[in-house]
């Protein structure tokens, strides 16, 4: 750390020190060409005194210029601050004397071209500031001699003379012609350093680890202005004239440059369209946008895991094509313990208990529910279960709340590829004086009938272990229909589609769903191609195939309701285990509740700050527009999603936007990471959780044997397909959730609502570590430093 200085300003009186403004990253930089002088007059380095050549004085030291004992910036930040934000009093007097030094100032301007495919340009690009008095410097035309700039990913800097007088800056103007080979440009970002706070921001530089433009905290924003942030975020068309106010964050009714705004959404409208790619299914993007596409960088990452996952599982294929026994099984999967990690269930897999943490930690923890009655199509009575009630009958069970159900009849009928015969299971379990839940009856098929047993632990120990097996292949195919893709990645990319046709990137909303919205169509796009298709992944590994997979998905979104599916609390709530004392041992209950709650706040104090009233809702159009298209039928270009807050008037007040706003956010993030970052753990040793087994259910209780057992399974090569997918798919590919890959949102509000929303995570994180040293098997699923901000894997 460098040495701590203070930094005094009138302030009735009394110096004040200010060196806290930036956060623990900021240090101090000893070097400096400018200072002010007490008077208000700028000095040139040359009239620095020898006590500090930085302008700044240590703690502890007597003087910091040649007139006064305290440094004071007199009318930068005068107490009380001025009402009217467009006043002189920011500033010095600019009539007053100042030095040719001071005359000859120029601002710094960071300009910021994205990352999207032909995203630099060759246009001529123009950008002119403007004060909180309406006086304008000249244009500058972006253009640094010898140098080929504003290119795909560059942050170039220019100098922009300030004229005389110039005061604190409020907007920007951008602009460019048509000129030139490629002549699109997509800006990130602007940046202004105004070289008259260079006593402030010279001599506290962010360090390398944080990029330009990166403000971690709201106490970046305070004090006298010596940075400004634009942020653009859009393709700057030739045909406009943009203006854009600090921060850049405005409610359509209030934008100060209506005109391009609105044009540029219709011209998105164009780019982002709706299609059904599955008959009957949800809406999805036609093609997808070049700005959605993958970043070069996240591209080669995530095909170099792929060429080393293969090089490290090569040895797989070496042998025979069939497994030999459990033994062989077991031992392949143990010499994966230093390459690609050892499954945790492979020494277990067999055990009951194992069986029932499947359904509280595993990778589809929102199948398992309260039994309150035993449904009349499951041939369950007290005598085939008594034996496993600790004394209890059944009723009595019941009664205690201590019959749990996983009832999988959304999968009945299900036509899956070649005819294949997929299970529709239920399972019953049981809470025993542990605390654990204990399977004690399986039935494969919903109704009754002598060809479709009940299966218990009274029978032989390798019949029960077949029906566990069953059981699993079938909720695998709800997991990966339902949970995974249908209510994550494709559920989602019908609204990721709808915000990007409504809501401009100048919205306050689309601030905060963009960081969430990350890489997700680029990853439906090709997941659809590559793994969801004839002849894909799912079409090989999994009982369903494409067939099946497809139709649960259209079940999946058509069924889900945002308000009750879409709120964890409501979700655990229909189930009937929402209550710690009903089922104590809930890792994702205990997990999600907290993190959607930390969510919603931060989504809280964004929108009510911006949402001070109900007027303000009502006049959005951006945001009306938003919620009609998300309620709209499919068949009429719409997202058709329900329960979707307010009603036909559209949204009525703030809490509506807040919860549909959170519910987004957690479903893109700490939904889709619950379901999407076990599947290694669970599906890789393929007895534990099969995708595929390659016989029909049993309709008849038979001892298998150890060979029997075996033939269920895929061959080498399919299993070694499953570990790769698995494995690749189990890999976190953007930052921890609250650390966005990209800034959105520079207003004071929304930097401090995002830190403190880190802040809370971290508590979390921290909560979930300390649960995680008691258990036997960690659940580190939901643990915010592990969950991605969006569904870009």
């Amino acid at each position: 750390m460098g040495t701590a200085w203070s930094l005094g300003y009138k302030r009735e009186g009394s110096p004040v020190d200010i060196s806290s403004v930036r956060p623990p990253q900021i240090e101090v930089d000893e070097d400096s060409s400018i200072t002010q002088d007490p008077s208000g007059e700028s000095m040139s380095e040359g009239t620095r005194t020898p006590s500090s050549a930085s302008g700044l004085t240590p703690r502890g030291s007597p003087s910091c210029s040649r007139r006064s004992s305290t440094l004071t910036l007199d009318g930068l930040h005068p107490s009380p601050r001025p009402a009217n934000r467009r006043s002189k009093e920011y500033f010095p007097d600019p009539t007053r004397r100042r030095s040719s030094a001071a005359d000859a100032m120029k601002a710094k301007v960071l300009v910021k071209t994205g990352d999207q495919e032909k995203s630099g340009t060759d246009a001529n690009v123009y950008i002119q500031l403007e004060d909180d008095n309406g006086h304008k410097t000249s244009k500058l035309k972006l253009d640094l001699p010898f140098y080929d700039d504003l290119e795909r990913g560059n942050l170039d800097t220019y100098s922009l003379q300030l004229p005389e007088g110039f005061n604190r800056v409020v907007k920007l103007h951008l602009s460019r012609d048509s000129k030139g080979m490629g002549n699109s440009w997509f800006c990130d970002y602007v940046i202004v350093q105004d070289p008259r706070f260079a006593i402030l921001t010279k001599h506290r530089k962010i360090k390398k680890t944080l990029a330009p433009g990166v403000i971690t905290s709201a106490e970046d924003l305070e004090g006298p202005k010596a940075e400004y942030y634009f942020p653009i975020h859009r393709w700057v068309s030739h045909s406009h004239q943009y203006e854009f106010e600090e921060f850049g964050c405005s409610l359509p009714q209030f934008d100060c440059c209506p005109t391009p705004r609105k044009e540029d959404l219709e011209e998105k409208r164009n780019v982002y369209k709706y299609c059904i790619k599955i008959p009957g299914g949800p809406a999805q993007v036609d093609k997808l946008p070049s700005d959605e596409k993958f970043s070069d960088e996240y591209f080669w990452t995530f095909a170099g895991e792929k060429a080393k996952l293969i090089t490290q599982t090569k040895f797989v294929s070496w042998s025979t094509t069939k497994w030999n026994s459990f033994n062989n099984f077991v031992k392949v999967f143990k010499n994966f313990k230093q390459s690609l990690g050892e499954p945790p269930c492979v020494d277990v897999w067999t055990e009951d208990r194992w069986f029932g943490l499947q359904r509280v930690m595993g990778t589809n923890c929102v199948v398992i529910e309260l039994c309150k009655e035993i449904p009349n199509n499951l041939d369950v009575t007290n005598d085939i279960v008594e034996n496993f009630l600790e004394g209890l009958s059944l009723e009595e069970a019941l009664e205690q709340n201590r019959i749990f159900i996983c009832n999988l009849k959304l999968l009945d009928g299900l036509q899956c590829k070649d005819d294949r015969v997929l299970c529709a299971p239920m399972v019953l379990f049981f809470l025993n004086d542990k605390k654990d839940l204990m399977p004690v009856a399986i039935q494969l098929m919903q109704s009754k009938g002598p060809d479709n047993p009940v299966f218990t632990p009274d029978d032989p120990p390798n019949t029960w272990l077949v029906a566990k097996m069953y059981y699993n292949n079938a909720e695998a195919q709800h997991h990966q229909g339902i949970t995974h893709l249908g209510r994550t990645h494709i559920l989602m990319e019908g609204l990721c589609v709808c915000t990007h046709r409504n809501l401009s990137p100048s919205h306050p909303l689309f601030k905060l769903l963009a960081p969430h919205f990350l890489y997700l169509l680029a990853i439906n796009y090709r997941g659809l191609e590559k793994l969801v298709s004839l002849g894909g992944w799912v079409d090989r590994c999994m009982t369903q195939g494409v067939k099946g997979i497809f139709t649960l998905i259209s079940l999946a979104v058509s069924s889900w309701q945002a308000d009750k599916d879409g709120v964890p609390e409501e979700e655990l709530r229909q189930r009937g285990v929402l209550d710690p004392k009903i089922l104590p041992n809930y890792p994702y209950r205990d997990d999600i509740i907290p993190l959607y709650a930390a969510l919603k706040k931060y989504v809280t104090t964004v929108l009510e700050h911006h949402y001070d009233t109900p007027t303000k809702i009502v006049e959005d159009f951006e945001l009306q527009r938003w919620r009609q298209e998300m309620v709209t039928p499919t068949d009429k270009q719409g997202v058709g999603m329900s329960g979707v807050p307010g009603d036909h008037n559209g949204f009525t007040n703030v809490s509506q936007v807040i919860d549909i706003t959170t519910t987004i956010i957690a479903t893109c993030s700490l939904g889709h990471a619950s379901s999407n970052f076990q599947q290694y753990a669970e599906y890789a040793f393929v007895p534990n959780y099969p995708g595929i087994l390659m016989e029909p259910p049993p309709t008849v209780k038979k001892d298998y044997t150890e060979q029997e057992m075996l033939a269920l399974l895929p061959n080498k090569c399919m299993t070694l397909d499953i570990v790769l997918i698995t494995k690749l798919l189990s890999k976190r590919g953007t930052k921890s959730l609250g650390d966005f890959e990209m800034q959105y949102m520079y207003d004071p509000v929304g930097v401090q609502a995002a830190q403190e929303l880190r802040t809370n995570l971290a508590k979390i994180s921290l909560e979930i570590k300390m649960r995680n040293l008691d258990r036997e098997f960690k659940y580190e699923t939901l643990d915010p430093e592990f969950v991605p901000n969006s569904t870009s894997v």
